[in-house]
C-alpha cells in the first residue's frame, strides 16, 4: 500500500523522500540535484521551483534556519535515517505480505466456493422453445427451474429420507417450481406442479450420453430419472412454451443445510398436527408442530417440506412448499442477505455445497448475480401458485392431470409476462419507453418462395378437429403472396398455434417462420425451430378455430384461474393427523 502511494505522489524526482521512508533507493535512482523541485520535503513543506538545494539543506532534525552545513550533522542524520529506513522497511515488508495475504486468501476462498458447487447441462433435449424477445429497454424474462430431488445416493440424504433399499435408484423429481421474475425485475411468480401430474415427456440424454425414448403419459416426477435435471427442464419448456434459462436442485441434506443457516423460516399450521401412520394409511414424514407459527429448521424444515398425508393431497402440499419458499425470502430480506458481507459468505459456503446447478450458471460470480436479480421483488409482488389438477381417468386414485383451460392460461401469462398479481402499478401510470427495433438476422425470402405446410391440430381438449382448418389457413396464406402454402390430411392435435421451421436452416429459418407468423397475426413466440421439420410448418392449435387472422386472448395481471393462487397464512390440516400438543 505505502510503496504504491509513493509512486502515485511523484515520478523519480522524488527519491529524497523515498529514501526518508526507508524504500529502497535502488527502486528510484538518487534523483540527482533538484530532484526535489516542486514535490514535498522530508518535514512535509513545500519547496519552490528551482529552489532544490535549498530544500535539500533544510531539515527539521537538527532545528536548522537552512544555513547549516550539509556536512555538519550530516552522519547523525545518516544514522537516524538508517534506523527510520529499517523500522520502515519492515513495517513495508509486514504491509506487502498481508495485502498479498488477503488477495490470496480471498482468491483461495473464491476458488473453494467455486469447487463446491456441482453443475450438468442446462437442457436434455430439443423442446424447440426460445428465449422471449426483450422489452423496449432490452430486458427479458428470467426463469429459473427449482428442482427437489429424493436422491439417497449417500448416507445423509438415507438418514434423513429413509430408504436405505433405494440407494442405487436413479432419484425422482418430488418437487419442481418455476421462478419466473418479470422483465423489469419488480415481480415475480413461483408455479409448482404436482409430482403425480401425468404428462408427455419428451426424448432426452443424460450426462453419459444415454437417450430416453419420449413417453406420452407417465408422472412429471420421471422426468428426473429419464435424463437428469436437463430432461426435467425440456419437459417444463415443451409443456409451457416457456423459455427456461437455468435450473438449480437440492436434495434432503441441501434443504437442512439452507434452513439451518438462515436461522430458520417461518410457517404456520391452524391446528398441532403430526404426520406418522396410521391404521389406514402407512408412512408419513414425521412432521410434529403445535398450532401457530413456528421457524422450522434442520430435519423439521425437511419434514415440512415433504409432508402431504398431513395435509390432504399433493396440491396442499405445494401449498406448505410455497408458504416455506414466501418464508425464506422474508428471512432473506430481513437480514439484507444481499448486502452484508457476513451473510453472504455463510449463504455461500452452505448455498455452494447444497445446490447443483446448470453449467453456465455454475460459478460463485454467477450464483451472486442470478440472486441479485431477487433483491428488489417486494413480497407482496411475489406470487405463489400450483396448476390446477384432476385425478387422472386410468389412475384416479394415484395420478393427476392438468386442467387444460387452466393450465394454458398460466402458461400464456408466463409466455407474455403478465404479472400474476394485481399490485403492480396501474395501467398508464409508467412512462413508455420507445426503442426503435434493430433488424435481427438474415431478411426473410419473398412470400412465394417459402414453402409452407398446413397442418390441422384443433382437435384437442375432448374436442373435435374443425373441419377444413388446415385448407382455409393455406388459402389465407396464399391470399397474402405465399403462393406454395399447401395443407396437409395429417394431424397433429395441440393447444396452441405454432409455426415450425427446420433446426437445420438457422437464423434464415427462422426469419422465414416469422415472416409467415407475420402474415397471420401470431406473435413472434409462436416459431419454433424443429430437428424433424422438413420444411415451415403451420400447426393450427386448439386456441385458433376459427378466422384468418390470429387473436391472441386477452390476458390481464393477476387474473388467475380459479384454484391457481395458493398463498395461504396457515394450512389446514387434515383431522386423522391434528395433535393435540400432549400425547
Amino acid at each position: 500500500m505505502g510503496q504504491s502511494s509513493v509512486r502515485r505522489e511523484g515520478t523519480r524526482g522524488s527519491a529524497s523522500r523515498a529514501r526518508d521512508l526507508g524504500w529502497d533507493e535502488s527502486l528510484y535512482g538518487d534523483g540527482g540535484e533538484g530532484a526535489a523541485a516542486g514535490t514535498r520535503t522530508a518535514d512535509g513543506g513545500a519547496t519552490d521551483d528551482g529552489e532544490g538545494d535549498k530544500g535539500a539543506r533544510s531539515g527539521s532534525g537538527n532545528g536548522g534556519d537552512g544555513r547549516t552545513s550539509h556536512r555538519r550533522g550530516g552522519s547523525r542524520r545518516r544514522a537516524k535515517k538508517s534506523g527510520r529506513r529499517k523500522v520502515f522497511r519492515w513495517i513495508a515488508v509486514t504491509l506487502s505480505l498481508l495485502i498479498l495475504g488477503t488477495a490470496g486468501a480471498g482468491y483461495l476462498y473464491y476458488q473453494h466456493l467455486n469447487g463446491n458447487i456441482r453443475s450438468g447441462g442446462r437442457a436434455g433435449g430439443e423442446s424447440g422453445v426460445k428465449k422471449a424477445a426483450p422489452n423496449a429497454l432490452g430486458d427479458t424474462p428470467l426463469n429459473i427451474l427449482l428442482i427437489g430431488s429424493d436422491s439417497r445416493a449417500d448416507a445423509k440424504n438415507v438418514a434423513l429420507g429413509g430408504g436405505k433399499n433405494e440407494r442405487d435408484r436413479k432419484p425422482l423429481a418430488d418437487v419442481q417450481m418455476l421462478l419466473h421474475v418479470s422483465a423489469d425485475r419488480e415481480n415475480a411468480s413461483i408455479i409448482s406442479i404436482p409430482r403425480d401430474t401425468v404428462v408427455p415427456i419428451p426424448e432426452c440424454k443424460d450426462e453419459n450420453g444415454t437417450a430416453y425414448p419420449a413417453t406420452a403419459n407417465r408422472p412429471i416426477n420421471e422426468s428426473l430419472q429419464r435424463g437428469g435435471p436437463g430432461c426435467t427442464l425440456t419437459t417444463w419448456e415443451s409443456l409451457t412454451g416457456v423459455y427456461i434459462d437455468h435450473w438449480l436442485m437440492v436434495d434432503f441434506a441441501g434443504v437442512v443445510a439452507m434452513a439451518d443457516e438462515v436461522g430458520g423460516v417461518p410457517v404456520c399450521v391452524k391446528t398441532g398436527v403430526w404426520d406418522k401412520s396410521n391404521a389406514i394409511v402407512k408412512g408419513g414424514s414425521g412432521l410434529q408442530l403445535r398450532e401457530g407459527t413456528h421457524e422450522i429448521q434442520g430435519e423439521q424444515a425437511l419434514q415440512w417440506l415433504r409432508t402431504r398425508h398431513a395435509f390432504g393431497s399433493d396440491q396442499n402440499r405445494a401449498k406448505a412448499q410455497h408458504m416455506y419458499m414466501n418464508g425464506m425470502m422474508k428471512k432473506l430480506q430481513s437480514q439484507n442477505a444481499w448486502t452484508d458481507t457476513g451473510r453472504l459468505m455463510g449463504l455461500a459456503e452452505t448455498a455452494t455445497k447444497a445446490l447443483q446447478v446448470s453449467d453456465e450458471i455454475r460459478t460463485v460470480a454467477k450464483l451472486f448475480d442470478l440472486s441479485m436479480q431477487l433483491k428488489n421483488v417486494k413480497l407482496d409482488r411475489l406470487t405463489t401458485a400450483t396448476v390446477p389438477t384432476a385425478p387422472y381417468p386410468a389412475k384416479p386414485k394415484e395420478w393427476l392431470e392438468m386442467v387444460p383451460s387452466s393450465a394454458d392460461k398460466m402458461w400464456a401469462m408466463l409466455r407474455d409476462d403478465v404479472a400474476f398479481d394485481k399490485n403492480g402499478d396501474p395501467a398508464g401510470a409508467k412512462p413508455t419507453v420507445s426503442a426503435s427495433k434493430k433488424p435481427k438476422g438474415p431478411t426473410a425470402g419473398a412470400p412465394d418462395t417459402l414453402g409452407v405446410t398446413v397442418v390441422n391440430g384443433t382437435g384437442v381438449d375432448g374436442r373435435m378437429s374443425v373441419d377444413g382448418r388446415a385448407s382455409s389457413l393455406a388459402k389465407a396464406l396464399k391470399d397474402k403472396g405465399f403462393t406454395r402454402a399447401e395443407a396437409t390430411q395429417t394431424t397433429e392435435p395441440r393447444k396452441d398455434t405454432v409455426v415450425k421451421y427446420p433446426k437445420a436452416d438457422g437464423d434464415q429459418g427462422k426469419s422465414d417462420a416469422l415472416s409467415v407468423a407475420k402474415a397471420l397475426g401470431l406473435p413472434d413466440s409462436a416459431v419454433r425451430a424443429d430437428a424433424s421439420a422438413e420444411s415451415i410448418t403451420l400447426v393450427v392449435g386448439g386456441d385458433w378455430r376459427e378466422g384468418a387472422t390470429y387473436k391472441k386472448p386477452k390476458t390481464e395481471a393477476g387474473d388467475l384461474p380459479e384454484g391457481a393462487d395458493d398463498k395461504v397464512d396457515c394450512m389446514d390440516v387434515y383431522s386423522v393427523y391434528r395433535w393435540d400438543g400432549k400425547s
